[in-house]
């Protein structure tokens, strides 16, 4: 099984993601995690996107205020970018969310909710698209689910 990146704007989100890494972890899928920023290290970047294919099956790509990371990274890989929109402006993360939902067609990113809810479900999509070519991540996906709905049902 291939990894999944988790590609954070900056080490401040760290906090924020870590329910991503728990989630990726329950799911027993190996992860690497960078530190690039679209807009200070955009060679890093594109030198990332140039070598991704080989190593990943999913990105994360988390980033607060313009949240360019996820555009930039989808514009250099056909790999499926997930947008996680953190929390780091007087915007309460709104900016974020826009900034990774609009993109120009043809280059898309996948959005969940902004922070670390957001955070879960890239990990838990990122589960979903690898499960289609591993099945025993379905399983998982499956028992994952039942024990959220007995949860709710033993209230």
């Amino acid at each position: 099984m291939k990894k999944i990146a988790i590609v954070m704007g900056s080490k401040s989100d760290m906090p924020v993601m870590e329910s991503c890494f728990k989630t990726l972890e329950e799911f027993g899928i190996p992860y690497d995690v960078k530190v690039l920023s679209a807009h200070r290290t955009i060679d890093e970047v594109i030198k990332f996107c140039e070598s991704a294919e080989e190593e990943y099956e999913v990105i994360i790509a988390a980033a607060g205020y313009a949240a360019h990371l996820g555009g930039v990274i989808a514009a250099k890989t056909i790999l499926p970018v997930i947008g996680v929109p953190i929390d780091a402006s007087s915007l309460n993360g709104i900016d974020s969310l826009l900034s990774i939902v609009q993109m120009p067609g043809g280059v898309p990113v996948a959005a969940v909710t902004i922070g670390k809810a957001g955070a879960k479900n890239a990990a838990v999509f990122a589960a979903e698209i690898m499960a289609i070519k591993y099945p025993e991540l379905k399983e998982k996906l499956k028992s994952y689910r039942e024990a959220m709905r007995k949860k709710v049902l033993e209230g």
